[in-house]
Formats: structure tokens, C-alpha cells, sequence
């Protein structure tokens, strides 16, 4: 006998918080993985699944087709596509108590989320779907209209991108932190030496105001300068953790106005990524509780 719409939504209420871990690395917008998510209960609301053994992976397959549709929308609306800004950032209050760290440890970072917005639509999600969340090809090669031989290759081709532009990172939260106050002291100091020990030499900042259009700086010196020039503004800000990683959070009266995730690699910073559109972090509901 079909499952009530009552049973039916406990079961998925089971389901919410893994849809909406793939639904977000699939597609880097918190919104979009919420409406995903949507997309799911009410494929599922309107579906007799009582011969299906597995109501989980039903509904991360049926989730996939709908991050792949809403990938591929986006080659058209470009004004839409994460091409032009920053992947939405998950913010927590940083945490005191070490053994939070391991909370941590299946955080998504920046980098790789900036990464997998590079992908086509079918190689991001046969990578996704298979190397974050095990799904067999067998069950991914439906979604992505592929054989099983050819979706095992679109995640080959996806993890060999990623290996070769994601730094390995520093799980360390505590350390991260000292790298962070180091490049903060440095930046407001004036220090252009000491940004450079702090710096990877590859270094990529990139810089999202809101305009449309990615700023892109790459190179321990240049991003230094960068540092030097507007350290002199950063005179407060919140520590915070950003996609697993130990940011910063600069506010004005209460209100969130620019954002810094930084990603390490051998004790040094790899990547920068700072979202300084103020209407954006507002309309993102970060809410980080006070003391921290």
C-alpha cells in the first residue's frame, strides 16, 4: 500500500540535510539547493514509491537530475552564472572547543566549490554524485544520459581538473588561525615581508563586490600589495569559519560588509576568496552569535 503524504514527508525530512549537501556542492548557491531540495519532495509527493528499496538514493538521483537541469539553464542566463561571482559561502561561529574541529572535516572549501563551478554541467555531476557521495556510475549514468564506461570518464576528466587546481589544505583549525592573525597583523601593519612569508607564491585572490565581474589577482606580491593597500581599513573583524575553513567577518553596525575565506596549504595562505557586497551577505542571513 502507498505510503501516506504524512509518511512520505517524515521520510523525507530524514533525507533533507544529505539532499541538501549534494544539492549545494552540485551547485554552489544556497538557494538554488533549497529549490532543488523543493524539487525533490514534490517529485517524491507525487510518486508511489513503495517498491523502492532505497528512498535515499531515489532521492539523491532524482535530486541530480535537477541540479544537471539547473546547470545546463545556466549556460543561457549568464548574468545568472557562478562564472560571474562567488560561490555562496556557509558561515559558522568559530569554535572554541577543539574537538568541534572534526565537525569540520566534511566541509566543503571555497576553492574546490570555485573549482567545480569551472566544470561542465554532466562532469561536475557524475564527480559529485560519485566522489563525494559514493553513488555508483550504475546509477548516475541515467541521470547524466551516458553509459556507465562513459560517466566513470566524466568524473575521471572532473577529478583530474580538481587535483590539479585544489590545494591540499591544513585541517587544523587552530593553526589556520595563527596564519590568519599573522596575515591580519602583517596587512594592517604595513608589512610587505612578512605578507610574503605568509603568502603561497602561487597565491590566487579573487574578489566579488557585487558588479558582475570576478576580480582576479594572482602572485604573492601583487596580492601583498593588495594587502598593504587596504589593510589600513580592515580595523575589526570576526572571526569566523567559512566552508570548514577559519575566515574573517568585517561588520558595521551589526551588519555584515565583506568576507574572507582563505585556504591554506603548508602553513601558508593558497587562495583568498572575499565576498564584499554587503546586500549579498545580507540577503545570505549569515548570523554569527556575539563573543565570538
Amino acid at each position: 500500500m502507498p505510503a501516506t503524504q504524512g509518511e512520505l514527508a517524515a521520510r523525507f525530512e530524514e533525507n533533507r540535510s544529505h539532499l541538501r549537501a549534494v544539492a549545494y556542492r552540485m551547485l554552489g548557491s544556497l538557494s538554488d539547493a533549497e529549490d532543488a531540495v523543493q524539487e525533490g519532495w514534490l517529485k517524491l509527493s507525487r510518486t508511489d514509491v513503495s517498491g523502492v528499496d532505497n528512498l535515499g538514493g531515489w532521492l539523491t538521483t532524482v535530486v541530480g537530475r535537477v541540479c544537471l537541469d539547473m546547470l545546463r539553464s545556466r549556460t543561457s542566463r549568464r548574468e545568472d552564472s557562478l562564472e560571474t561571482r562567488l560561490p555562496d559561502p556557509v558561515v559558522t561561529d568559530a569554535p572554541s572547543d577543539p574537538a568541534h574541529e572534526a565537525e569540520q572535516v566534511d566541509s566543503i572549501g571555497m576553492a574546490m566549490l570555485v573549482v567545480l563551478d569551472t566544470l561542465p554541467p554532466a562532469e561536475r555531476v557524475a564527480f559529485v554524485l560519485h566522489d563525494m557521495f559514493a553513488v555508483p556510475f550504475d546509477d548516475i549514468a541515467p541521470i547524466v544520459d551516458k553509459t556507465p564506461a562513459a560517466t566513470r570518464q566524466l568524473a575521471s576528466r572532473a577529478r583530474r581538473k580538481v587535483r590539479g587546481e585544489v590545494p591540499r589544505g591544513e585541517p587544523n583549525l587552530p593553526r589556520q588561525r595563527k596564519v590568519v592573525d599573522a596575515f591580519l597583523a602583517a596587512a594592517r601593519g604595513g608589512d610587505f615581508e612578512a605578507l610574503l612569508e605568509i603568502l603561497d607564491p602561487g597565491i590566487v585572490l579573487r574578489v566579488d563586490t557585487g558588479v558582475g565581474v570576478l576580480e582576479y589577482v594572482r602572485g604573492a606580491a601583487a596580492v601583498a600589495g593588495r594587502a598593504v593597500m587596504y589593510g589600513k581599513f580592515v580595523t575589526s573583524g570576526r572571526v569566523v569559519v567559512v566552508n570548514g575553513a577559519v575566515g574573517l567577518l568585517s561588520e558595521t553596525d551589526g551588519k555584515p560588509t565583506a568576507l574572507m575565506a582563505y585556504t591554506f596549504a603548508d602553513g601558508k595562505v593558497a587562495e583568498l576568496h572575499i565576498i564584499a557586497d554587503p546586500k549579498r551577505l545580507a540577503a545570505l542571513g549569515i548570523q554569527v552569535p556575539d563573543g565570538s
